[in-house]
């Protein structure tokens, strides 16, 4: 098949060129399941590991990711070497879990991110300001969807409440299972397009996949009814190739998300707040105390919601927090980078 469907653009060619005089094919990620990657590539399917090399040398957050494009050489039938990763357009990152500062790529080279969220007891306008955070960063087109417009009497205030935290961003509320308001998502569904689906667990993604790829080809499973949330039922990431053209990917649930280098993606998410910053008497207002402040004269008039603030401020203290924390690991790199250096020159001298 062209890989025109699957994303391919003069963008990655250009990238590729390099790689194709050494003999290697272009192929796209499309799951990855134990350690081993799906490929697709213009002559069909592949399973693939990662070359000693790149696992080796690959820095954190620059391993295979699906959605990536990567430099394979075929092997026996049906498996492949990944030798390179192209240049990604766009990639959506969160901390890796626990306590380690690492980068984790949840999907790459994505055009659009719908941010998935169920309307009723689950819905969470702080939980979207954050993914609305990380995917400012990631370069891709945010986009609200939210599913389960049937657990509301009026979906028209809920889809309001979600607008005012999400400035310039589209809203759509839709029917995974009706398809009611699917319309709406066509425009984003174009030929050689991809679209991730993020959102926690139990919202709808892999309904909303299987209605817009016209069968069941993702397993679902009914939510509680007690909070109206669920348990994860994708348990890994898969590019989906639409039969009417456009990729979808869908992605774990994740109720918690961490954020990774989102400074940008903040004053997006943010952008009222952002803007009457701008506006204070001092440049380097904390929005605290300063006098002249135009965030606290907007919160003291009604204009700027409370908890919109205490949101922002929590998330710009975890990122300084993150920022610290990445220091701190850098610094640790160096310091074993240079012992090692000493011990190789007294090594060196006898």
């Amino acid at each position: 098949m062209p890989l025109t469907p699957l994303g391919w653009s003069p963008f990655f060619e250009d990238a590729f060129e390099p790689y194709a005089a050494a003999g290697l094919i272009p192929a796209r990620i499309t799951a990855q399941h134990r350690g081993a990657a799906v490929l697709v590539t213009a002559d069909g399917e592949l399973r693939a590991d990662v070359a000693g090399r790149l696992s080796h040398e690959a820095e954190s957050g620059e391993m295979p990711a699906v959605g990536d494009w990567v430099a394979v050489r075929p092997r026996e039938e049906g498996r492949a070497t990944i030798h390179a990763v192209l240049p990604r357009r766009t990639k959506f990152s969160r901390k890796e879990a626990l306590s380690r500062t690492a980068e984790q790529v949840v999907a790459a080279n994505i055009d659009t991110v719908f941010l998935v969220s169920g309307l009723g007891p689950d819905l969470s306008a702080r939980r979207l300001e954050r993914y609305l955070t990380m995917a400012w960063e990631s370069g891709a087109e945010p986009v609200i969807v939210l599913t389960k417009i049937d657990l509301v009497d009026d979906v028209a205030a809920s889809v309001a409440e979600i607008e005012s935290i999400a400035f310039g961003v589209p809203v759509h509320a839709v029917n995974g299972i009706t398809g009611e308001g699917l319309e709406q998502l066509a425009p984003y569904l174009a030929h050689g397009r991809t679209v991730a689906l993020l959102g926690s667990s139990g919202v709808g993604k892999s309904t909303l996949v299987n209605r817009l790829y016209g069968q069941e080809i993702l397993a679902t499973r009914a939510v509680r009814e007690s909070d109206g949330t669920g348990r994860h039922t994708t348990t890994h990431r898969e590019l989906v190739l639409l039969p009417q053209g456009g990729l979808l990917l869908d992605t774990p649930g994740m109720r918690e998300l961490q954020l990774w280098e989102a400074e940008g993606g903040l004053e997006g998410a943010f952008a009222d707040i952002t803007a009457l910053a701008a506006t204070c008497r001092f440049s380097d207002c904390a929005h605290r105390h300063e006098p002249g402040c135009a965030v606290l004269a907007a919160l003291e008039q009604g204009e700027l919601a409370p908890e919109r603030l205490e949101s922002y401020r929590k998330l710009q203290r975890e990122l300084l927090a993150l920022e610290a924390r990445q220091d701190a690991r850098l610094a640790a790199e160096e310091r074993r980078r240079r012992r090692t250096f000493a011990k190789s020159l007294r090594t060196d001298k006898y």
